[in-house]
């Protein structure tokens, strides 16, 4: 499109005389979003070729339905992630939703082919997912699926490489754009406001029953979000995880969680236990006060950094930088 209306200028700049003519748009605005098919989206399991503008779409991935939501269309049909939260309707995402809740086609990985063929989609969209080779094949019976995004382990291709697949897939290759260089903006405000942070150590994890937690990797979403505000992981923090997109330790590894800022997940419950726990009062990060806790709701906190999309972002940053910044 852009192209025809280049080559439509320069002809109108060559012509003789002085003589001038308004333009007339060469198609309706309905017809722009169609002018950008077909289009193919390569991914783990190949290639997806879409020839026509989707209308109706499943989302399997646990936060797709942001990126989707972002560009201007409602998923028909999504799946579960946290359960107090029917179909993600997060505060960064309700009303975009509005009165219109899709289909809930499965939980994380699991997914009720019935439901979604029953929805008659045109595309399913799996970028923050684990989709599995067999699962990718008959869904492709049903409709044109892009899975997730191809050189980057399940769970851990970045908010831009997942809004971008998404993008293209709907046609939308600038207004993608458009939405990724606001967010990046929203970073590069904080950044230039804290060059503390650059470089500094950070580490995040979820106490998950007493005495274990869960560590999460420098590619997690989680990890991703606070990097890009110019924190980093220390070598012993990265060794511990390995490939894993998330390891459970034991207290006793409480170590790998020293970092110059220390993040905890979870409930104030959950909180309480691990501040009033003896082998946690003793870590440096605890007894220096470099650590802090933050729920995953009311407010949250802890679901905007999970999802970390276009949408989730610029929320988490107005609730994490005032935290950030009380920490000395």
């Amino acid at each position: 499109m852009a192209v025809a209306v280049t080559a439509a200028l320069v002809l109108s700049a060559c012509g003789n005389g002085d003589e001038k003519t308004d333009p007339k748009p060469s198609s309706k605005p309905a017809d722009s979003a169609a002018a950008a098919f077909p289009v193919t989206v390569d991914h783990k399991y190949g290639s997806t070729t879409i020839d026509a503008e989707p209308k109706k779409i499943v989302t399997l991935g646990l936060s797709d339905q942001d990126a989707v939501l972002a560009l201007g269309l409602k998923p028909v049909g999504s799946v579960e992630w946290f359960k107090e939260k029917p179909y993600g309707k997060w505060p960064w995402a309700e009303d975009k939703w509005g009165s219109t809740p899709p289909q809930i086609v499965g939980e994380r990985d699991e997914y009720n082919v019935e439901k979604i063929a029953a929805l008659k989609p045109d595309l399913i969209v799996a970028q923050y997912s684990g989709m599995k080779k067999e699962q990718y094949d008959t869904l492709s019976k049903i409709a044109k699926v892009v899975a997730q995004p191809k050189g980057a382990e399940d769970y851990q291709a970045s908010w831009q490489v997942m809004t971008r697949q998404i993008g293209k897939a709907l046609g939308k290759g600038p207004e993608t754009e458009k939405l990724i260089t606001d967010v990046d903006a929203r970073f590069k405000a904080v950044r230039d406001k804290h060059p503390e942070w650059k470089g500094k150590t950070v580490a995040v994890g979820e106490p998950y029953e007493p005495g274990k937690f869960s560590a999460f990797s420098p590619k997690d979403p989680k990890l991703i979000f606070l990097s890009e505000m110019g924190f980093t992981t220390s070598e012993a923090y990265r060794k511990a995880l390995g490939k894993d997109n998330i390891a459970d330790l034991s207290f006793e590894r409480l170590d790998v969680m020293e970092a110059d800022r220390t993040v905890w997940l979870g409930t104030a419950e959950t909180e309480a236990a691990m501040k009033g726990d003896p082998l946690y009062k003793k870590t440096k990060v605890n007894q220096e006060k470099r650590d802090l806790f933050l729920p995953y709701d009311s407010p949250d906190i802890g679901a905007a950094l999970s999802f970390n999309t276009v949408l989730s972002i610029p929320y988490a940053i107005d609730q994490v930088v005032p935290k950030l910044e009380a920490v000395k």
